[in-house]
């Protein structure tokens, strides 16, 4: 793609970092009592595993904010002007990933536990999901992770975004006994069908490749490597509390706490099924026979549950109180109630198609991208492979919605 291609991008200025002494108190004291509080009932009413995750979820959302982990602005950055630092962070982190998680699965076990992978179907579902939950990205301005922890940092365009996302999400749960009959084929194990050298090795060098191609695409388009590629430019040494991080912090901190939440769950990290529930028990609120739609009878015990029983709506809700923490902490938390007419459409949109499409394709950049390519699972890859291109016809839509399409990585998720 030739650079005149590109979307005219309109350029930035970096935040400035606060004051060492600055921080916002009364957010930060209600968050962590509010964590301090979930932790401490879900220790007496589930048990110290869930009370464990949701302290993991914690952890997620303060890594998250403060690495400025964006899965959707390192796509669209590589996109529009081949910088793929971002990208290159994520080929660390999945190559970490498997490193860890492989021999654990090929062995069925982990601390005593057993444990297994996200690993799900491969068809037509999956492609056309991950294709649209791409697109819902760039016009949401977040993923499924992103989503959480840029509204719990104060982002408040992405409540409006989460809202769609999880209306979305029930919305399609409805329609997926027709989208698991196009064809498709079984769950596919890289780990158990290759076994575990040949599928480690497979995938340590998939993700060399993928990042040597982003450093061919951004030197052939500028010339030159910008800046240390797996850094966050920073003055001194980032505060472990206050952030910002370098980026390599934030991989490397989502894949160990991942590899935590496989210890406590017995599975990966996922995000997107917590959003299902939580419209499906607002659509039963509302009178709509949501237990008798297929996709909920064989999950009733779940549907009539309490959601603090469900691993996702507690790791979920922890990420959005620990960025809450974390943008406390860096003196940033300050929300915008005032958003633009075409990008609130935007969000709604994309929230929208984020929540339908992550139903269709089995998970989102995280449960199906992150977590199932860390599972050995080949929907994983299609998924990728599906929701980039996603992801360029989405960068291509934002000029429409009067949303920026720029052309160096910013501290946001977005």
């Amino acid at each position: 793609m030739s650079s005149s291609a590109a979307p005219a991008a309109v350029k930035t200025a970096p935040p400035t970092p606060s004051s060492p002494s600055s921080y916002n108190a009364r957010p930060l004291t209600v968050a962590l009592l509010l964590i301090v509080l979930g932790i401490a009932y879900l220790q007496a009413t589930v048990g110290p595993k869930q009370a464990a995750l949701a302290g993991v979820g914690a952890l997620l959302g303060l890594a998250l904010y403060h690495a400025a982990f964006g899965f959707t602005s390192a796509w669209r950055v590589f996109i529009a002007d081949r910088r793929g630092a971002g990208l290159r962070a994520q080929m660390v982190m999945l190559a970490v990933g498997v490193a860890l998680f492989f021999p654990a699965l090929a062995d069925g076990m982990l601390f005593g536990n057993k444990v297994v992978g996200l690993v799900s179907p491969v068809g037509v579902s999956v492609a056309f999901g991950a294709f649209i939950f791409g697109i819902g990205m760039q016009l949401g301005g977040g993923c499924a992770s992103g989503t959480l922890y840029t509204a719990g940092g104060g982002n408040t365009r992405m409540l409006v975004t989460l809202a769609a996302f999880i209306v979305g999400s029930v919305v399609a749960t409805a329609h997926m006994p027709w989208w698991e009959s196009l064809p498709h084929i079984k769950p596919v194990s890289l780990v158990k069908v290759w076994g575990l050298w040949p599928a480690l090795i497979a995938n340590l060098a998939l993700f060399a490749a993928i990042g040597v191609f982003t450093l061919w695409a951004e030197k052939r388009r500028h010339g030159r490597i910008v800046g240390v590629p797996m850094t966050r430019s920073t003055k001194g040494t980032p505060a472990l509390l206050r952030g910002p991080w370098p980026l390599l912090w934030g991989a490397l901190a989502l894949v160990l706490l991942n590899y935590a939440t496989l210890a406590l769950a017995g599975r990966p990290w996922g995000v997107t099924s917590a959003f299902a529930l939580w419209g499906a028990k607002a659509f039963m609120a509302l009178g709509i026979d949501v237990a008798s739609w297929p996709y909920w009878a064989k999950q009733v015990n779940v549907l009539n549950a309490p959601v603090a029983q469900d691993v996702t709506t507690v790791m979920d809700l922890g990420i959005i109180l620990g960025a809450l923490v974390a943008a406390s902490l860096a003196g940033k938390f300050a929300p915008v109630w005032k958003i633009p007419a075409r990008s609130l459409v935007a969000a709604v949109v994309g929230g929208l198609l984020l929540g339908y499409g992550a139903r269709l394709a089995y998970g989102c950049n995280i449960g199906a991208y992150f977590s199932g390519i860390i599972s050995g699972s080949l929907h994983g890859w299609l998924w990728l492979v599906a929701a980039f291109f996603g992801n360029v016809f989405g960068t291509r839509l934002r000029p429409f919605f009067g949303l920026e399409v720029e052309t160096t990585p910013r501290e946001s998720g977005c």
